[in-house]
């Protein structure tokens, strides 16, 4: 069960877990709301919530597709004076709406991003009952990722995800109170920037926002600013003649992290206390090479689609995180490469502790209008800014392989969406690289980034010995795909192959890239023979293999689902790293 505070990053004391079992129906005529559920919850069954119905861990385990789901569950409430009550989802697929006590409190759309209401006006004293309808379909309009869309599985999607599949929980918050904080770290200055926005107090009170770093237990630094206005804005050098290296930094290796305690207050009394971290890491560009803390960077990431054989989309447990984390590390990759999803923020605590380097990606939608771009935009945004403040995040990639804009080769519009997104990206977190359109047909992109599964190295390095006519859009690089969209050209980026491998034992009931091979011996062959491959060619300056484990139909991790290790991991990892 996920226990754990699900917000490391902006954390207080007074919180509720509302995860466990929950009142659970079907609504498959879409009465619901005709019939008021709000008010009279037809109790058919219990879920085990944040798992999805689909799930084993749910205690449903039904795979069929249900549009309309519904949970309902009471919650004792001790009301405190000039406090407020905040209910927190982590994440619902798709549209959420929610009563407290038969009131409607508000709406969301979107499957990955995190989403609150301030339900203080709505709650009583003691117990309060909540109920939440999600909607889902199978439609290609709205970002689904691998989600399936038909019936059954099919190449490399999978069972849908529909309803609460991540924490819910409630908090309680003063009337005056810290309601987030943007943390980007100046590593060149030695300094680090506070964007802070605060909600509620009076006008006529002195207010002051109070900052205490720490590194390793001891006090580093100490900051107060006075607050005037919504957001207040303010920076804070780090170096310290009691460090010899002045600050300390974020790396793979190393992962140094500043703790923060920041404390609001009004007049003589303390209002509002949270507690986060950031780590002083630089990830930057410089010709064809990325660079983090202005050194080179040779990415040795891995894919990772985060499933699990029992929970699906849903980690099933802290240690399940954690144990992923290592795994990937166990094996010689620096990196990961969240593949369609978007991640339990503690997850990406986990990385930020451990030193793991991650792309996020956006999940995908599969059809191109106004409204779908509309949805993308506002959700890609919404996972931007929450996910902002972690160091592990080394770079933003919202579109993959042409989903969602499958026309973009030529098509001037989806071109154009590409880039608003780029550049709106860019305008909130000009720091991070930013990936568009990951595989191939790139329009603006800080990174050119191929995917090739070629099962043999003398076929990669004698495909890509050309990078001129393959960046030059003279020749398609895998003998489908160009570089560039058409009217777009090489800038200088660095290159990444960012999907290679694959590999496969012989299955009767699961897939690979390429042929299937039927010996330990013979994949770590191939896997060498390919990986060694990609080093040699010197204008690569990475790569991600796929994938760390098998996902339902799709068997080509180096673990199974139940992280097993499917070949000798210690092999893999002197491969990577010779």
């Amino acid at each position: 069960m996920l226990n754990a505070y699900p917000r490391p990053q902006f954390e207080r004391d007074h919180w509720t877990n509302l995860n466990g079992e929950w009142n659970f129906s079907f609504d498959d005529n879409k009465v619901g709301e005709i019939q008021k559920w709000f008010h009279s919850f037809p109790k058919e069954m219990k879920i085990v919530v944040p798992y999805t119905y689909e799930t084993k861990m749910s205690m449903i385990g039904d795979q069929t597709a249900h549009e309309v789901v519904w949970y309902n569950r009471k919650v004792t409430v001790h009301k405190k004076e000039h406090s407020r009550t905040i209910l927190n989802f982590e994440g619902v697929d798709y549209t959420t709406k929610v009563w407290v006590n038969g009131q409607f409190v508000g709406m969301h759309q979107g499957g990955y991003a995190a989403f609150s209401f301030d339900v203080t006006d709505f709650i009583t004293e003691g117990e309060n009952d909540i109920t939440v309808k999600a909607e889902d379909t199978l439609s290609c309009e709205q970002p689904r990722g691998k989600q399936r869309w038909r019936k059954d599985n099919f190449g490399c999607w999978y069972v849908q995800t529909t309803g609460i599949w991540k924490s819910v929980w409630m908090e309680e918050v003063p009337s005056f109170y810290l309601d987030k904080v943007k943390i980007t770290p100046d590593l060149d200055r030695g300094e680090v920037h506070f964007l802070a926005k605060v909600t509620g107090g009076s006008r006529d009170t002195e207010k002051l926002l109070s900052c205490n770093i720490l590194l390793e237990g001891k006090t580093v630094r100490k900051a107060s600013v006075v607050v005037e206005e919504e957001y207040v804005s303010f920076s804070v050098a780090l170096a310290s003649e009691e460090d010899p290296w002045r600050v300390a930094v974020w790396e793979p290796g190393s992962p140094r992290l500043y703790d923060v305690n920041l404390v609001l207050s009004e007049g003589d009394s303390t209002k509002d206390t949270v507690t986060t971290y950031f780590g002083m890491r630089k990830i930057s560009i410089e010709g064809n090479k990325v660079l983090l803390n202005n050194r080179p960077l040779y990415q040795r990431l891995i894919l990772d689609q985060g499933y699990w054989e029992e929970s699906h989309l849903t980690p099933p447990s802290e240690e399940a995180m954690i144990k992923d984390i290592e795994l990937i590390m166990a094996a010689g990759y620096n990196g990961l490469r969240k593949h369609q999803k978007l991640e339990d923020r503690r997850f990406l605590y986990w990385c930020d502790k451990k030193g793991l380097l991650v792309w996020s990606e956006m999940a995908a939608q599969y059809t191109f209008h106004d409204d779908g771009m509309e949805a993308f935009t506002k959700e890609w945004m919404e996972v931007v800014e929450q996910n902002y403040n972690h160091p592990s995040i080394i770079t933003w990639t919202p579109f993959n392989e042409s989903w969602g804009v499958e026309r973009i080769y030529t098509d001037v519009m989806q071109q154009k969406f590409t880039e608003a997104i780029y550049h709106l990206t860019k305008a909130f977190d000009p720091y991070r690289p930013v990936i568009v359109n990951d595989g191939w047909e790139h329009t603006v992109s800080d990174i050119i980034t191929l995917h090739d599964y070629a099962e043999r190295g003398e076929e990669i390095w004698n495909r890509y010995q050309d990078a001129e006519a393959i960046l030059g859009n003279e020749i398609p690089f895998n003998k489908a795909r160009y570089a560039f969209a058409k009217g777009y050209e090489y800038k200088g980026q660095p290159v990444i192959m960012s999907e290679y491998g694959g590999i496969a034992f012989t299955t009767e009931d699961g897939w690979g890239y390429g042929k299937q091979v039927q010996s330990e011996e013979d994949f770590l062959e191939r896997f060498d023979s390919i990986t060694s491959a990609i080093k040699k060619l010197d204008y690569i300056c990475g790569f991600c293999y796929t994938q760390i484990t098998d996902v339902q139909q799709e068997v080509n991790g180096l673990y199974t689902m139940k992280r097993e290790p499917k070949v000798n991991i210690e092999a893999i990892k002197r491969m990577n790293e010779k």
